[in-house]
């Protein structure tokens, strides 16, 4: 037998005289030294595998060693000021979401996130405060290792003690309810392994949807709230931030963004060729129709049009401002499905019956106010997914089929035998063909017309209200409440302030509800926090009709498994024909051009590939990567 190191001689001595103290101290180095090396060779071994970035739907478009992303001018002059118009007023630089008050316009452009998403693919997030992520093979947990560079503005490290405060904030902050609540429901616990590297751990396997909270995850600095009580809570003061730019200065009619200087990413390849601009300013204007006379009056640079009204009627320089005014338009295939749509409140006894909601869909003549309203410049949405190969068409595939069998007894026989479609009018007069359907399912519901009025066995008048909190929303649906009336319902407006729009839908107060209904594409991030029943029970939260299917619950837990994007465009098909068929909404129309005008001072990359984010929104903003010079157009 090998004689051990330590020999009986010695352990002897140990015992004896004034060596005892000094050798057990030598012994317990040893011992430390020993544990030191077993765990070093155990971690050694599970070790991750650091990626630059993640898709768990599709291979990355962009290597580890890519200088740039595509869509970006690399040789970008820096420099001069972009202004930019907002209707936000500065009441929040907390850069906190979701809680209940909007942060200052432009404030993202000062929070760096973890990881980032490239505009120019679906799924494809890449590092930025994070250098390396790594997903075990059983998909529990996610190994993350922030960059060694990463500042803050004062110049302190950002370290895995910034991410733990961050984390128990959210999970701890009054103010941070649904920000605790979606974490929560799939963080198992947060692992800190070292000042650089620490451990998310699932409660079942991640999804792309976990991933994208590493996209909105708001990194604090704990070094600035060490004497602060809530970090999620509003505030007019200005944190320290960690991004390309920092507040400059504000009051009640704009705010400054400075570029920073000394920025720690400049040179990182997910920001090479943005953040142009030397600075960055938001002018406040209490409305729209007052955002656009300034625009007109050269008060500012780019203006975004969302009234197709005022796109058509062209806006021209006032006579004090030469320089020439852009207009163009961008296809963005980010956002998906319905941009309006009209949730039905399933809490209300009269809308259990689907025969009822599907009337209520039949009514809607989008094609009337489409043409009388909208210069024929939308189209309708006919799927959740809208615009998308997520979106179902025709008749099911056989893949889809094998989805639906095991839930044939418990869903409409029509999603087997018929594509869903809703009837179109010539756009003039009345839509008689679909009032007529309508009041058939309305009779087969037990609904009577009585004096110009429909009323239930009970003698109970059918009488609904509709809320939004958009003051244009109503020229819409006053139309639709002239087909209601028709019908015999009685059907009436109400508009809501933003606080009471708040309250009614935490309350559900509402019928109708007039709301956006879009989805970043792939969608299959989003499916369980707007349809799944769990999400119903929430106060307030995506799923506002409050749909409690346990078919949709478990196609949707099909599509949050799909490793593919094929494979979740089969399971997402399957669910929208099952919720399409179960008329929980009105569909309006779908996701819009992006219509914008801007003064000729810029230069633009061909950033047409850059589809997956918007001009001025989003993370990888597309203006983000314009700069100033004289020609409109620069190459790569």
């Amino acid at each position: 037998m090998n004689r051990l190191p330590f020999s009986q001689d010695i352990v002897n001595i140990v015992f004896e005289g004034e060596l005892r103290g000094e050798l057990l101290k030598v012994f317990k180095v040893i011992l430390r030294l020993l544990a030191f090396l077993a765990a070093a060779q155990y971690c050694f071994a599970d070790r991750p595998e650091y990626q630059h970035g993640i898709s768990l739907l599709h291979d990355l478009k962009y290597p580890a060693d890519f200088e740039h992303f595509e869509y970006v001018n690399s040789n970008a002059p820096k420099g001069g000021m972009l202004t930019l118009s907002t209707t936000i007023p500065n009441r929040n630089f907390s850069g906190a979401w979701g809680m209940g008050v909007t942060n200052a316009a432009g404030l993202e452009r000062t929070i760096d996130k973890l990881l980032v998403r490239s505009a120019d693919e679906q799924s494809g997030l890449y590092g930025l405060l994070a250098d390396g992520v790594a997903l075990s093979e059983d998909r529990k947990s996610l190994f993350v290792r922030l960059h060694k560079h990463a500042r803050w503005h004062d110049g302190r490290p950002i370290t895995t003690a910034d991410i733990r405060f961050s984390y128990d904030a959210m999970m701890t902050s009054a103010s941070s309810v649904y920000g605790k609540a979606y974490l929560d429901s799939w963080i198992e616990s947060l692992e800190i392994v070292n000042s650089r590297e620490f451990i998310i751990h699932h409660r079942m396997e991640f999804t792309h949807s976990n991933l994208l909270a590493l996209t909105t995850f708001k990194v604090l600095p704990a070094h600035y709230y060490a004497d602060k009580e809530d970090p999620f809570e509003p505030t007019l003061e200005v944190p320290i931030g960690n991004g390309p730019y920092q507040v400059a200065e504000y009051d009640r009619n704009y705010v400054l963004y400075n570029r920073v200087s000394d920025y720690w990413a400049t040179e990182l390849p997910v920001n090479r060729g943005r953040n142009n601009f030397d600075q960055i300013r938001y002018e406040i204007f209490s409305d729209a129709t007052v955002a656009r006379q300034g625009f007109r009056k050269g008060l500012f640079d780019l203006y975004v049009e969302n009234d197709v009204r005022y796109w058509h009627t062209g806006t021209q320089p006032s006579h004090e401002e030469l320089t020439p005014i852009i207009r163009d338009t961008r296809q963005v295939d980010r956002w998906i499905g319905q941009k309006l749509t009209l949730a039905v409140n399933l809490e209300r006894t009269l809308f259990q019956d689907v025969r009822v909601r599907e009337a209520l869909t039949l009514a809607f003549d989008f094609e009337w106010q489409n043409r009388v309203l909208q210069r024929n410049s939308q189209r309708r949405a006919y799927s959740y997914f809208a615009g998308s190969e997520f979106a179902a068409t025709g008749l099911p595939t056989e893949e889809e089929i094998e989805l639906l069998l095991p839930y044939r007894s418990q869903i409409d026989p029509r999603v087997f035998s018929e594509p869903f479609n809703l009837p179109e009018s010539t756009g003039r007069g009345i839509n008689r063909g679909a009032l007529e359907k309508a009041r058939r399912l309305l009779a087969e519901a037990g609904w009577t017309l009585v004096n110009g009025q429909l009323e239930n066995g009970e003698g109970k008048l059918f009488r609904i209200e509709i809320a939004t909190n958009q003051t244009y929303a109503k020229r819409l649906l006053i139309p639709y409440t002239q087909s209601l009336k028709i019908l015999g319902i009685e059907a009436r407006i109400r508009l809501l302030d933003s606080a009471l729009a708040v309250k009614y839908k935490r309350q559900r107060r509402f019928d109708l509800f007039l709301r956006g209904l879009d989805f970043s594409s792939p969608p299959t991030g989003s499916l369980r926090a707007y349809f799944g029943s769990e999400s119903a029970k929430q106060e307030i939260g995506g799923n506002l009709s409050g749909i409690q299917n346990p078919v949709v619950d478990a196609l949707i837990a099909n599509a949050e498994s799909s490793t593919r994007i094929k494979s979740a465009a089969i399971a997402t098909r399957a669910l929208d024909r099952v919720l399409m068929w179960g008329f929980y909404h009105i569909p309006l129309n779908m996701p819009d051009i992006e219509r914008f005008m801007y003064r000729e001072k810029f230069g633009r990359p061909r950033d047409s590939i850059a589809s997956y984010e918007y001009l001025n929104d989003g993370q990888a903003r597309v203006i983000d990567s314009w700069w100033i010079e004289n020609s409109v157009y620069a190459d790569n």
